[in-house]
């Protein structure tokens, strides 16, 4: 497995660690619940190193990589991200992504670790203005309603004003960092991106803080399907198209990207199915893979579940048919009939990740 910067950090503090995407990552410091509702409560640290950073520099350089994803980058103002995706020539979803511009000829781009090698290959081949940095780059996140007091404290004055989805350069000790504001929790968040050899002192900064601790892969998993995000490799792969997993809105139909193509075939013939929240009325979680039914014939599949320890059932996300797509409706799902249905998303709606500044 490969480890991050934090690797020691977490073994020092007596993290379970696991195999992610073949990443040492920590699946638990203190126990998933309780991280969970630190994060809602107050504020988690999490390692995000292992997920994969590009720079694209020049006019040039930013036309090649629009054709390679489903938004329009021409449209993204300055210190603005968005989000979107990379496809293979069928349609599939090799990845989502956040791109970022940091100046008129320049993006910063987010992916994941999984398909690294193949985002890579796309984003950087023929393309010399493209620039791989996920080995050289550490990644921390500060999420939870009191993130912005603490990313201040740490001494990073731009959290004051930083907007949802925006994202800035800056300095920490004469070293740059890369601030953004996202939130895959659902709560206030922000993103510090800093060269390996940073990111141990600067995690070491927050941990010093009372009101902050350390969170790993299980609440970042609960948390995230609290709010409906979905997860690259789990509720899509190459195999699922933007369509099947909720991202229609976020396709630049105008423009040209690689799968335009077969992604307008398979809009036109309107028979996909789609992407939906689920709950139970329990504590009974559905599960990734259940077959999902109706009326006792099969007609879908669940993507991701858990329990959802703030809204105290299960939730989760399937992939059914659009004319069954409507929140109430009901399926069963799995080997024992679990009774689920279709909800809006997010399914915990006291998330503090788009309150205004």
């Amino acid at each position: 497995m490969q480890k991050t910067p934090l690797f020691d950090e977490h073994k020092g503090l007596g993290a379970k660690i696991v195999d992610f995407k073949g990443w040492a990552l920590p699946l638990q410091f203190a126990g998933i619940l309780k991280e969970h509702l630190q994060t809602r409560a107050e504020a988690s640290l999490f390692d995000c190193s292992h997920m994969g950073e590009y720079r694209i520099r020049g006019q040039k350089a930013i036309e090649s990589y629009g054709k390679q994803i489903i938004s329009d980058v021409s449209k993204i103002p300055l210190g603005r991200g968005r989000y979107g995706a990379i496809l293979n020539e069928q349609g599939g979803i090799i990845d989502d992504l956040i791109t970022f511009r940091m100046a008129g000829d320049e993006l910063y781009v987010v992916t994941n670790a999984g398909p690294l090698d193949s985002v890579t290959a796309r984003i950087c081949a023929d393309n010399a203005g493209a620039e791989h940095v996920s080995y050289e780059t550490g990644k921390i996140d500060v999420q939870g309603p009191r993130s912005r007091e603490l990313v201040l404290e740490a001494g990073f004055e731009e959290a004051q004003t930083l907007k949802f989805f925006n994202a800035t350069w800056t300095t920490w000790e004469g070293h740059a960092v890369l601030l953004s504001r996202t939130g895959f929790t659902g709560e206030l968040g922000y993103e510090l991106f800093m060269e390996n050899d940073l990111t141990p002192k600067l995690w070491d900064v927050f941990l010093e803080m009372d009101a902050i601790e350390a969170a790993g892969l299980g609440a970042r998993d609960t948390l995230r399907t609290e709010v409906g995000y979905a997860l690259s490799g789990q509720d899509f792969d190459e195999t699922v198209t933007p369509l099947e997993a909720g991202m229609a809105s976020f396709i630049a139909w105008d423009t040209d990207f690689v799968g335009k193509e077969a992604l307008e075939k398979r809009r036109d013939t309107d028979g996909h199915p789609v992407q939906v929240g689920i709950i139970t009325r329990s504590k009974r979680k559905p599960q990734q893979d259940f077959e999902v039914k109706h009326h006792g014939t099969a007609v879908g599949i669940v993507t991701s579940g858990t329990y959802g320890p703030s809204v105290e059932h299960g939730v989760g996300l399937a992939r059914v048919p659009r004319a069954l797509s409507e929140p109430g409706t009901q399926f069963t799902a799995g080997p024992k009939d679990l009774e689920i249905e279709v909800a809006e998303i997010p399914f915990y709606k006291k998330g503090t990740c788009r309150i205004k500044i």
